[in-house]
């Protein structure tokens, strides 16, 4: 049985993300032979053009991570009608130096959840829009939209069951989506 390593950024530095929850109770949904890296980014400096050439250990490390990955699942808020500054800077980082992005070919998941009724609808078109220059297949359905609201997790920070199925539904595209572009 072939193995999967899926690289998740979660686009939020906050203690108690909704978005950090998500990921975590969603690793859950997934077969076994998929693991999980969360990737740190709440560490990297600004991005700058001129360190390309000399990155620092933080850079490099983001860099391995996603090189490593089979996949990788971004689990996003919404800031102002698009993805987070943190991510951005992330995704910058290992794009670079110009024609080395680590993230070349990488099947890609993309959800997010907040408490407006939209979800993360906007931050999620435009990070599609980024992870289509930056070349890496995106899985377009079932799209996710999580309303963070009561119920959405059990006592112990599973799923619950109203959203359950639906986000099943989600992983299992997912996983023949990275074995297919994988």
């Amino acid at each position: 049985m072939a193995g999967y390593q899926i690289a998740v950024v979660v686009g939020s530095l906050r203690k108690d993300s909704f978005n950090r929850k998500l990921a975590g109770a969603l690793k859950k949904l997934f077969p076994a032979d998929f693991s999980f890296t969360e990737v740190r980014i709440d560490d990297l400096p600004l991005y700058n053009q001129d360190d390309d050439g000399n990155p620092s250990p933080q850079v490099t490390r983001l860099q391995g991570e996603i090189a490593a990955a089979q996949g990788v699942l971004f689990v996003t808020p919404e800031y102002n009608r698009s993805i987070p500054g943190v991510l951005k800077n992330a995704i910058d980082h290992a794009s670079r130096p110009y024609g080395k992005s680590a993230w070349n070919g990488k099947p890609a998941g993309v959800m997010g959840a907040s408490v407006g009724p939209i979800g993360t609808a906007m931050a999620q078109q435009h990070l599609r829009n980024i992870l289509a220059y930056l070349n890496m297949p995106t899985l377009g359905q079932p799209e996710v939209f999580i309303h963070h609201k009561e119920g959405l997790y059990d006592a112990a920070g599973n799923l619950g069951e109203a959203s359950h199925k639906f986000l099943q539904d989600w992983v299992d595209a997912y996983v023949e989506w990275v074995r297919k572009h994988a």
